[in-house]
């Protein structure tokens, strides 16, 4: 739906203020069919273009109300039955909220109300905001709008002078002091809102996937049962003070201490599920519970500070921070986008969690672990290249395009994870692994500017060590290439490809043909491959697969409980890593099959699969290429690399930091920070300096004994 024409707005730097709201001023002040009322301020302050406008639209109707007395009462009039006649329970309760059912019945309930939408009852002020406020678009201006002008506005309604309040007594306007020992429905509904997130609280506290994370709720009292207690002793002691100021309400700090409880057990169970895994149903479980217990804390901060003066005014600025979430909770309760992206990027921060515990290891800090990444990548190139010659000698067979889509798959997936189980590393599969550990130090160090050097120095030796994973894939499967196809020679009298072959190889990696995008396509796959693994650490946490391993019977009588250990020992630590890299390598054979069945020019590039064969290449033309084609081909070697890390790492990096829900506003500095260290010390970037290897340790003390080794 389009954005409403504003028909205050016409001409407006030449209108005076009273003259624009004049129209609107006098429609409340004749009263009439509220509901229209209101949808005619909003259409008022609508912006036509820019959200950023609402602000200077609000700020002079507020400079106009401040002018007009009689339109100041009749819009307080206006929002007192506002509050008066409309339920609010639902609002507070469900507004914002994540459903209780499950996420397929959320979806179907989205669609079909987006299709055919719900009755309204606007007897209801959930409703009532969602028939105010419904264009599209409208939250985000709502937003655009500062606080202060939010706060100004409603001040100037409730009390006539902003900030002036003895001249407000003195010139008759309403006092916003709230006198009487009758309960407002609007703290009435505040309280009974309060209640019933008492009860969901204490209801999602008892679900078994929780005691199944943290045990000791069943052991000791649960603090979520607990608070319960709390709330309905304050409520009961929130109305006796209202009838009685005199009365105490000592209760309030206890429930403050409950509340506090509840939030530590929901940060423990968080950290418990980071290491026994995490489903779905306890995603979303701890997500409602969290989005509940703010919500609480909401509402008490409002009776707070009605409790400490009983003045509507000094709570406003908290009441317009709650009026910008319950505007935007309703506006979009039915989109689809916000739905899945939310759920999507609860579980993928569960994913990315893990994957970025698995990328540290991808960092090296000191030499000795720098030369260990370059070993074990130059053995992932040696295996790489024999992935390579049986690609190629699977190609030659010109077998059915399924079962040679399925043998490629094979060799890709059996390829990598052999690499994995013999110690190997493949440089591309780094960056969707280190984009994690990465969000990871930008969430700590968020408005933390001086840790942003520490931050400069994790991207440095990121980029280290992937240099150094990249050097060892290619410095041995461009060679083994080579000998491979020297030892065919001598051995069959025939070259390994014919030079048609070869110029095909060639070709592929040109940087003059669709390597880039094919380069792009196996960069997606990477980033795949990184969540399916992190998918698999989950899973076999969650389902206690190493321990269920471990207790097998006829496995432990055969081999022994030692080596079954080992066994289950080895699957906790590597099934997610074996899983990413096996479904990797069927992700590559399958993009090709996938543009085969379809028609379409789909393709991957990996860099060391290219390097490999242009070895191979190499040799078959007796390494008599043209220099302009070595330049060409080396060129587009480097460019299918560059594509493959930054896309799976851009991939990576977005999605670990909005499963977060952070932005890195330092980026800037941080690039500052980066490329200083690249002007002043660029060798850091390939190699590592003495200063990061650890101290050599001291030598022992002489006790009169050190000859005694010898």
């Amino acid at each position: 739906m389009a954005l409403a024409w504003n028909p205050f707005r016409k001409n407006s730097n030449k209108a005076s203020d009273e003259s624009r709201f004049a129209s609107l001023f006098a429609r409340f002040a004749a009263g009439g069919d509220e509901i229209s009322l209101w949808m005619a301020l909003v259409d008022a302050v609508r912006p036509a273009r820019r959200a950023e406008d609402a602000g200077n639209t609000l700020a002079a109707l507020t400079r106009s109300l401040a002018t007009r007395p009689d339109a100041r009462a009749a819009l307080r009039a206006a929002l007192s039955r506002l509050f008066v006649e409309h339920k609010q329970v639902s609002l507070y309760v469900t507004s914002g909220m994540l459903p209780h059912h499950g996420f397929l019945s959320e979806m179907a309930r989205r669609i079909s109300h987006r299709l055919l939408p719900d009755v309204v009852d606007t007897g209801y002020l959930r409703d009532l905001l969602a028939v105010i406020f419904h264009c599209k678009g409208d939250e985000d201006w709502v937003e655009a709008v500062s606080d202060e002008t939010w706060t100004a506005f409603f001040n100037i309604i409730l009390t006539g002078e902003e900030g002036d309040r003895e001249g407000d007594k003195e010139s008759g306007e309403a006092c916003t002091e709230i006198a009487g020992d009758t309960l407002p429905a609007a703290v009435s509904e505040m309280l009974e809102a309060l209640r019933m997130l008492s009860y969901h609280v204490s209801s999602i506290g008892l679900d078994p996937e929780l005691v199944r994370v943290d045990p000791q709720l069943e052991e000791v009292e649960s603090p979520f049962l607990a608070q319960n207690a709390e709330v309905v002793e304050y409520l009961h002691a929130y109305r006796e003070w209202w009838s009685d100021p005199a009365t105490p309400l000592e209760s309030e700090a206890h429930l403050g201490v409950m509340l506090d409880q509840c939030n530590d057990v929901l940060q423990r169970v968080r950290r418990r599920a980071t290491r026994r895994g995490t489903s779905l149903t306890l995603t979303l479980t701890l997500e409602r519970l969290h989005q509940h217990l703010d919500r609480i804390h909401e509402l008490l901060g409002l009776l707070r500070e009605l409790h400490q003066s009983r003045d509507i005014v000094p709570l406003l600025p908290q009441a317009v921070a709650l009026f910008k979430r319950l505007v935007r909770a309703e506006c979009r309760k039915n989109r689809l986008s916000d739905y899945w992206s939310t759920n999507v990027g609860l579980l993928s921060r569960r994913m990315t969690e893990s994957a970025g515990k698995t990328g540290e290891k991808y960092i090296t800090t000191t030499r000795h672990e720098y030369f260990a990444m370059l070993g074990s990548a130059a053995l992932g190139g040696f295996i790489i290249a024999l992935m390579s010659a049986f690609k190629i000698v699977l190609a030659a067979r010109h077998m059915p395009p399924l079962t040679e889509a399925l043998c490629f798959c094979l060799n890709y997936g059996i390829g990598f994870a052999l690499i994995h189980i013999l110690g190997g590393t493949v440089a591309t599969k780094q960056p969707a692994m280190t984009a994690n550990a990465i969000a990871a130090s930008i969430e700590e160090t968020r408005g933390k500017i001086r840790n942003l050097d520490d931050l400069a120095d994790t991207v440095v030796r990121t980029l280290r060590s992937q240099f150094a994973a990249i050097a060892g894939n290619l410095g041995l499967s461009i060679p083994m290439a080579i000998l491979f196809s020297f030892v065919f020679w001598h051995l069959s009298g025939a070259p390994f490809i014919d030079a048609d072959k070869a110029d095909a190889l060639l070709a592929d990696a040109s940087p003059l043909s669709g390597a880039p995008f094919f380069a792009a396509v196996a960069g997606v796959c990477l980033f795949l491959s990184g969540l399916i693994a992190a998918y698999y650490d989950n899973l076999a946490a969650y389902n206690r697969i190493p321990e269920r391993l471990a207790q097998l019977r006829w496995p432990r009588r055969l081999f022994g409980a030692a080596v079954m250990q080992r066994f289950a020992a080895y699957v906790e630590n590597n099934l997610g890593a074996l899983a990413g890299n096996f479904f990797f390598g069927f992700l590559l054979g399958g993009a090709t099959a996938i543009g085969m069945l379809f028609g379409l020019p789909l393709d991957i590039r990996h860099i060391a699969f290219s390097a490999a064969y242009t070895g191979y290449a190499a040799a078959a033309h007796s390494f008599e290429l043209p220099a302009a084609a070595v330049a060409i081909t080396a060129a587009g070697v480097l460019l299918i690399g560059l594509v493959n890390l930054l896309v799976s790492f851009t991939l990576a990096l977005y999605v670990a930091m909005r499963s977060r829900g952070i932005t890195f506003a330092q980026g800037r500095v941080l690039s500052t920070l980066v490329l200083r260290r690249f002007l002043t010390r660029p060798l850091t970037f390939f190699f590592p300096p003495l200063a990061d290897s650890p101290p050599a340790p001291p030598p022992p003390e002489s006790n009169g004994a050190a000859g005694n080794g010898a």
